[in-house]
């Protein structure tokens, strides 16, 4: 199994890398915000790999950090989600905004994914809350009031990156109806 690699960049889309390691292209597919920071082509890009085997498939997904590979894995042992889901999942979300809805019962967070209904985000909820809290992935940096403020976001028409992209930056500690309002001044920008 590959679990690591770390290479140079041939060619990249919205969602895949072709990674030069040692003379073997290996094509790689990522959530889109690992694609966007990936650089230009010829810059060195270092991946965390789940190695994804099917009878007639062997793919490659990989993350920038630990915490992303292991929310993926999570994601794959959810009854009804596969690979292209679980990317689409980290493609939407980032890790600490679908660890906080899931440690926060906040399915209906989850059903703004593409490919997630009602029905799957309460399994999400339910099967990964336990996991996701003793795997320690519940201890990443942002408080609750991030998930809220993003449904608060979405709710008045912004997507859910330009959400995320809003709330950057701002103090953790700030009251929600603060983080609201500087997110709203930025967005205005």
């Amino acid at each position: 199994m590959i679990g690591y690699l770390e290479g140079t960049l041939l060619h990249k889309t919205e969602d895949t890398l072709l990674i030069n390691v040692g003379g073997v292209g290996y094509k790689v597919r990522v959530p889109t915000h690992v694609a966007a920071e990936a650089g230009a082509v010829g810059a060195t890009v270092r991946l965390f790999i789940h190695t994804y085997v099917r009878e007639n498939e062997i793919s490659l997904y990989g993350f920038r950090t630990e915490e992303e590979l292991n929310l993926f894995e999570l994601l794959l042992g959810v009854s009804g989600i596969g690979p292209k889901v679980a990317i689409t999942c980290l493609s939407t979300l980032d890790p600490v905004t679908i660890t906080n809805a899931i440690v926060n019962d906040q399915a209906d967070l989850l059903t703004r994914i593409p490919g997630i209904g009602k029905r799957t985000a309460q399994r999400i909820v339910l099967d990964l809350k336990n996991k996701v809290e003793t795997t320690g992935l519940d201890l990443l940096p942002a408080a609750t009031t991030d998930s809220d403020a993003i449904e608060a976001l979405t709710a008045l028409g912004y997507s859910i990156q330009e959400a995320q992209h809003a709330l950057q930056g701002l103090p953790p500690d700030l009251p929600l109806e603060d983080k609201i309002f500087r997110a709203l001044q930025r967005l205005a920008e």
